[in-house]
């Protein structure tokens, strides 16, 4: 048998998720409780404090299960991607409340207090973002929370866009970030993510995941765009046969780079591209 993957595993030796019993050894074993991010985005650390490395990140309106509460950290997995870490209980709902609606289309998106833009914001809200949406008034959209998000930067839940690599583009500039998930910070992987996720397809969030689960290997000389092309702990998406983009450590940022200049670069560093995957 495999070892369970502690990424994506909620067990500790004093607590784990019951449908881990019989699987795993704790103490006690509990079903959580069921909530959502309840502000624009967190972190997910690898210990509850707030100096810890940074795991990921949950967006606003994702649904995650508590397991664990102690002195203002919540111990959790995100409900999309299986990702367990930790998050202070005060950026979390008291209880699931109503499913999302909406997802935010746009790069980043503001809230607002009253259906008013000259109005102070009181959040702000990353691509792939979650809101129920209740009403509209004009131009804004009303959320169940009670705050005003812009119409025109919500799609509904199954509305999608139709290219990966065009969304990923629209990132370019934003800042490299290890375990960042928003238009603010952002990580090779998570770029990925968050792109084949406005198209509808759902994927794991680390690298070795996604080279693993996603899609069908092809020559290195075959690849088009729209394929994923993988080194080591690093993921890109090739935009034509001269060019990828990817959320990078080199630049610092999410860049566009000749795709030959890329595997040279990195040859260099004593890595060689691992696979080209292209997609179903």
């Amino acid at each position: 048998m495999r070892p369970l993957d502690p990424r994506i595993t909620p067990a500790r030796p004093d607590v784990a998720a019951a449908h881990l019993k019989g699987k795993v050894e704790a103490l006690r074993f509990v079903a959580g409780d069921r909530r959502r991010v309840a502000v624009g985005h967190v972190g997910l650390r690898r210990a509850p404090n707030p100096d810890a490395p940074l795991e990921t990140e949950a967006l606003f309106g994702e649904e995650v299960t508590v397991y664990d509460e102690l002195e203002g950290w919540s111990w959790l997995q995100l409900a999309g991607d299986g990702y367990v870490g930790y998050a202070p209980s005060a950026a979390l709902s008291g209880e699931l409340g109503p499913g999302p609606t909406h997802r935010v289309s746009a790069l980043r998106t503001l809230l607002f207090p009253i259906a008013s833009i000259k109005a102070p914001p009181v959040d702000a809200l990353s691509m792939n973002a979650q809101v129920s949406v209740v009403d509209e008034d004009g131009r804004f959209a009303v959320l169940d929370t009670g705050a005003y998000a812009i119409a025109a930067h919500l799609a509904p839940l199954d509305a999608f866009e139709a290219d990966p690599v065009a969304v990923a583009e629209r990132f370019i500039g934003a800042p490299y970030l290890w375990g960042g998930r928003t238009s603010l910070g952002l990580d090779c992987s998570a770029l990925v993510q968050l792109s084949l996720a406005a198209c509808g397809t759902k994927v794991p969030r680390d690298t070795d995941m996604q080279e693993a689960a996603l899609g069908e290997a092809i020559p290195l000389d075959a690849a088009r765009r729209g394929d994923l092309v993988f080194w080591k702990g690093h993921v890109a998406l090739l935009r034509d046969a001269g060019s990828i983009v990817h959320a990078n450590a080199h630049a610092m940022a999410v860049a566009v780079e000749p795709f030959d200049a890329a595997i040279a670069r990195i040859r260099a560093a004593g890595d060689e591209v691992s696979s080209v995957r292209r997609l179903d």
